[in-house]
């Protein structure tokens, strides 16, 4: 019986000193807060805080089902946020990641475990925020077709060959571009959907000033994140139609026949007037009595 005493007792012990000690460690390691994560155009930062004293951080991340790594520039860091755009090789995959509150560097100790936080998980390709596009506007001569040229955002990743991708490189056929559009004189708006960064509409009327907003769109995605930020707007300017585009050409050319013909008469009388008078000034000359030698 003595023997089971001494053994719970012993047991006892440990468990306080295990306990005491992780109190220990958390007052003297305090524990990361707000650990999330934030990626913009695939550009994926982990952040967190307090900014620490006398302590420092290291991130340990992992795909889902794969070991967890570490990136030398986020071991006993003094900051509180780690760039892992370089780190992420699989963009579908899904991953997490681990603050842990550590010694300085030089500093050592003698836990076992340091004090830890977990972020949510996180895919570059399904949540990375998709920014704002830039695009031009071109105006057929003939003003039949409207020419919206997107540029496809430029991404933080690089390919094999060390070129910048963007998203057009990573989604592929999976992005879409969505116009919102109305005429710069009223309020009411309409949406459509291209597969292509070369967005050619013909259906707006023609002379007409419309103003255009553009946003990737990502349909693969969850309902919550399948728009990117929404463009700045821009203005097709607003011409005044030719006389060609307002008349056809059977009342033009009446018209120019109503105006010859009104400039034809013009002529014929006033070469009639000049006539009249010339033959009146003839005739009084011709009544007047010759003077005497």
């Amino acid at each position: 019986m003595e023997s089971n005493r001494q053994m719970k007792f012993r047991m006892l012990v440990l468990v306080l000193v295990s306990f005491f000690t992780k109190a220990r460690a958390s007052d003297t390691f305090p524990k990361a807060q707000r650990v999330v994560w934030s990626s913009n155009n695939f550009k994926s930062m982990l952040t967190w805080g307090p900014e620490p004293t006398n302590y420092s951080y290291t991130v340990e991340f992992s795909e889902l089902g794969q070991d967890k790594q570490r990136t030398p520039n986020c071991i006993k860091t003094m900051g509180i946020e780690c760039d892992l755009t370089a780190e992420l090789k699989n963009l579908k995959g899904h991953y997490s990641a681990d603050v842990l509150s550590e010694p300085m560097r030089g500093v050592s100790s003698d836990l076992v475990e340091f004090p830890h936080v977990s972020s949510e998980k996180f895919s570059p390709y399904y949540d990375t925020v998709i920014g704002r596009p830039e695009f031009k506007i071109e105006v057929s001569k003939d003003k039949r077709k409207t020419t919206l040229n997107v540029t496809d955002i430029p991404t933080a990743l690089f390919d094999d060959l060390e070129n910048r991708m963007n998203i057009r490189d990573v989604f592929g056929d999976e992005l879409l571009y969505k116009v919102i559009y109305r005429k710069a004189k009223s309020t009411g708006k309409r949406e459509k959907t291209f597969k292509s960064s070369i967005i050619e509409m013909t259906e707006l009327d023609r002379g007409v000033s419309y103003c255009f907003n553009v946003q990737a769109f990502l349909p693969s995605r969850a309902p919550g994140k399948q728009h990117g930020e929404l463009s700045h707007i821009q203005c097709s300017p607003e011409e005044p139609p030719s006389v060609f585009e307002v008349y056809s050409m059977g009342v033009i050319v009446g018209a120019i026949l109503i105006i010859t013909l009104a400039i034809t008469t013009i002529i014929i009388v006033i070469v009639m007037c000049c006539r009249r008078r010339k033959r009146a000034k003839n005739t009084g000359k011709e009544g007047l009595p010759l003077n005497g030698v």
